[in-house]
């Protein structure tokens, strides 16, 4: 690739070979790519809580489920969680929060059509695996969604209004910078095995969906878990491939959008 002026383009800060220098140096260690891809996961259940102890106070006879159906909107908590440990640990190595996007290629609509083609992509990987999940599970093609909880959820205006327009601009570049823009290319350099940290990421990116909200059956928490476990691994695959964010966000942002229309009821 070269840029404008014919000139070869540098690596990004966030390429593998610029991760891996930076681990031999000392600058990357186990405790930034751990605790964020675990991060994740504990602040859902964490900010959940937080809504549910203010259902309890106010005598709420079930608060956490009354919690449940907000998660398009208290998710923004934890996208903030999720970034300034990320922050905290991209500063250690001398580079910024942003520099895990990379630059947008949008000369002749570069990465508006990679986009879209992730998105086809993404309707593929999140579609006939889990209906096989769905299968599996549950023997049935269609679980339960726990209306007014997970599907079928009643919310404020100003809720439906937030989680239209703000919840999955937020949530959907947190989500790849998180798992593909920042635990992965330090997992893989870690580990010196790509798959062992396809693995890693994967498994933890399904369980997060698992959380999201966390409803005590564990049979839904493991539907959930098989339902995007291939999808995740998939999408992981897929940025190893293309090495880069901006085309993956502007596909996972149309099925955020979806999730918030399939999950609503108006």
């Amino acid at each position: 690739m070269t840029t404008a002026t014919g000139l070869p383009e540098l690596p990004g800060l966030n390429s593998q070979a610029e991760v891996e220098r930076r681990a031999g140096l000392g600058q990357i260690t186990w405790a930034g790519p751990l605790i964020v891809l675990l991060g994740r996961s504990f602040l859902m259940i964490a900010v959940q809580a937080l809504v549910a102890v203010c259902y309890l106070v106010r005598g709420h006879p079930s608060p956490w489920n009354a919690a449940a159906p907000w998660w398009t909107v208290y998710g923004t908590l934890v996208d903030i969680g999720c970034l300034a440990l990320m922050a905290k640990f991209t500063r250690a190595e001398g580079i910024r929060l942003r520099d895990l996007v990379g630059k947008m290629r949008l000369r002749w609509g570069h990465d508006f059509f990679l986009g879209a083609g992730c998105f086809v992509l993404f309707v593929f990987l999140f579609s006939a695996p889990g209906w096989l999940a769905t299968k599996l599970g549950f023997s049935i093609s269609q679980a339960a969604m726990y209306p007014g909880l997970f599907s079928e959820r009643r919310l404020p205006l100003w809720a439906v209004i937030y989680s239209l327009s703000i919840w999955w601009l937020i949530w959907s570049p947190t989500e790849e910078m998180t798992y593909n823009g920042y635990a992965l290319p330090r997992l893989q350099a870690l580990t010196g095995r790509k798959w062992m940290a396809v693995l890693m990421v994967g498994f933890w990116w399904a369980l997060q969906h698992s959380f999201f909200p966390l409803i005590f059956d564990w049979t839904y928490v493991l539907w959930r878990f098989l339902f995007f476990l291939p999808g995740v691994i998939g999408v992981t695959l897929l940025y190893l491939g293309i090495r880069r964010l901006p085309p993956l966000i502007l596909a996972h942002w149309p099925m955020d959008i979806a999730a918030v229309f399939y999950t609503l009821r108006f």
